[in-house]
């Protein structure tokens, strides 16, 4: 008779559930979208569009303040006029809408956003039609709106605004060049939900509602934003070069304090 040794069992029903929950998952019905979708775009039927637009997220964030969103379209699709990120579950719901130029078709963006319970996490996009397109993940998360600053508030300040412009690559088709890049600005982006860790004080919300990214007077895209865009903000996206060697980044928080700065990009 074969005998199964426990530790192999236990190797078995270990691994398994491991490396199945490293799947994607699919959005879950919730009560909180039927109001929101509503509230939010004034229709009641917005349905996923499998092919017109994809969300990538972790199933299980590593670290719920950092959770990288990618969205993405094809080639051939419609041009987005304008994005909506939602995460269901958060305390506000809308983390942000961009608003995206030319350049940015088809659409390839990632950026960090807080997730504050179990949520559905999803993109909801407007053509130039006047169409609308959805996608989404399940993620698994929580705290993230109330997850501590990682640098106590004299530091953060001392940083506050310093932006950062990363061209990442650059390749050719169609007669166009399109180009990688990465933007990085520092600031708290404080939820209001915080406390600091030493008076144990809620520390009052500040965060970026205001971000323009242009290549010399062409806008790439903007960006209102709210208190679910990550601390320490970072935006990766692909656009379509038009030539005029620099990209010019105006930010404001919920202070009214203004930053950014001019790069410039390499040739080729």
């Amino acid at each position: 008779m074969r005998i199964i040794r426990p530790t192999v069992i236990c190797a078995v029903l270990l691994t398994t559930p491991l490396w199945a929950e490293e799947r994607p998952s699919p959005m879950q019905p919730g009560e909180a979208w039927e109001s929101l979708q509503f509230d939010v775009f004034g229709t009641d039927s917005l349905v996923e569009t499998p092919g017109a637009l994809s969300l990538d997220a972790p199933f299980r964030a590593h670290d719920p303040a950092l959770v990288p969103v990618r969205v993405t379209q094809p080639a051939g699709g419609a041009r987005i006029e304008e994005l909506t990120l939602m995460i269901d579950e958060n305390p506000s719901p809308v983390a942000a809408t961009f608003t995206l130029g030319e350049a940015m078709h088809p659409l390839d963006m990632e950026v960090r956003v807080r997730v504050n319970a179990y949520s559905n996490v999803r993109a909801v996009a407007r053509t130039d039609g006047g169409d609308w397109a959805m996608a989404g993940r399940f993620v698994r998360a929580t705290g993230g709106c109330a997850a501590p600053a990682g640098k106590d508030a004299e530091a953060a300040l001392a940083h506050l605004g310093q932006t950062r412009f990363q061209p990442l690559s650059a390749e050719t088709g169609g007669g166009d060049m399109r180009r990688e890049a990465k933007l990085m600005i520092r600031h708290p982006n404080y939820s209001g939900l915080q406390r600091d860790q030493i008076t144990l004080l809620t520390i009052p919300a500040r965060f970026i509602d205001l971000l323009e990214v242009r290549q010399g007077e062409e806008l790439l895209f903007s960006m209102t934003g709210g208190i679910s865009i990550s601390e320490d903000p970072v935006f990766t996206f692909r656009y379509r070069d038009n030539g005029a060697g620099e990209i010019v980044v105006r930010a404001v928080d919920t202070e009214g304090v203004e930053f950014g700065g001019t790069f410039p990009v390499p040739a080729g």
